[in-house]
């Protein structure tokens, strides 16, 4: 499969900007005194504003890769650039968001949201101004006093959303946060999504290994392989947004995708 798309323009017709690039990666674990080979020659870059997602079946290393631009765990060799400087730590500028929503559980939906705004040397005004804002972003702001517990995992998500997106980070890196909901929800994650990225037009790296959601979110799709990872493909998605989950061109290409996921 080697479908030949056209680019498309990113959110509020942004002028496109490297942000991101990732420059002969690879990544082997040591394993009981052995060599475990996870992820092999990775090479892609991220223009501002664009949002990639990256599919494949388990255990490709779609979450390594990840890690690895998030600075949690170091390559092997290779290299991992956010404008032109080099990563090497975690650091605000790049958010992450897994499966597990990580909220605090003592902490109200508005506290929790507030949290990383702390230490930042914004006054009380202005920081009430922000948190109020994205509230209103996620459509919580009549649960800003509810816990963590009191909330549907839809819910969850939506205050993670807000608690990472208030940092204004470059890159917003995001790990499957959608693979627990059901199938409702995850659709209205998935158009939430979308409209936040038009709204504030961060740059997202989101992995998954659903190719209807894949072709539903994405300016590109980078399609790994694995045993070790690799990317097999880059491939462009031109439909036209929004994208129709029923639509006949939509439904052609995910098919496309689904096959190329059983090579």
């Amino acid at each position: 499969m080697k479908p030949h798309l056209r680019a498309v323009a990113l959110p509020g017709g942004k002028t496109k900007k490297k942000i991101l690039d990732i420059e002969h990666l690879h990544k082997t674990f040591h394993i009981n005194g052995g060599f475990l080979p996870v992820l092999e020659e990775i090479n892609f870059r991220a223009e501002g504003g664009e949002l990639i997602c990256i599919l494949g079946r388990s255990g490709c290393g779609k979450s390594t890769l990840l890690k690895i631009v998030a600075g949690f765990i170091s390559p092997s060799s290779g290299k991992v650039l956010l404008k032109g400087k080099s990563v090497k730590t975690p650091g605000p500028d790049r958010c992450v968001i897994f499966q597990e929503d990580a909220l605090f559980p003592w902490l109200t939906v508005e506290e929790n949201i507030a949290f990383g705004l702390r230490g930042l040397g914004q006054d009380k005004e202005s920081k009430a101004t922000e948190v109020e804002r994205f509230l209103g972003l996620v459509g919580l702001r009549e649960f800003r006093d509810y816990l963590p517990r009191e909330l549907s995992g839809g819910m969850k998500q939506r205050v993670a959303l807000a608690r990472v997106l208030i940092l204004k980070p470059e890159v917003l890196l995001m790990d499957e946060p959608f693979a627990s909901l059901d199938a409702q929800s995850r659709e209205e994650m998935q158009n939430l999504l979308l409209s936040l990225w038009k709204e504030l037009g961060h740059t997202i790296l989101f992995v998954t290994h659903d190719v209807n959601e894949a072709v539903i979110l994405a300016d590109k799709i980078l399609f790994m392989d694995k045993n070790p990872g690799r990317i097999r493909e880059e491939i462009r998605v031109d439909l036209p947004r929004p994208r129709s989950r029923d639509g006949a061109v939509f439904l052609g290409f995910c098919r496309k995708l689904h096959e190329a996921l059983r090579d």
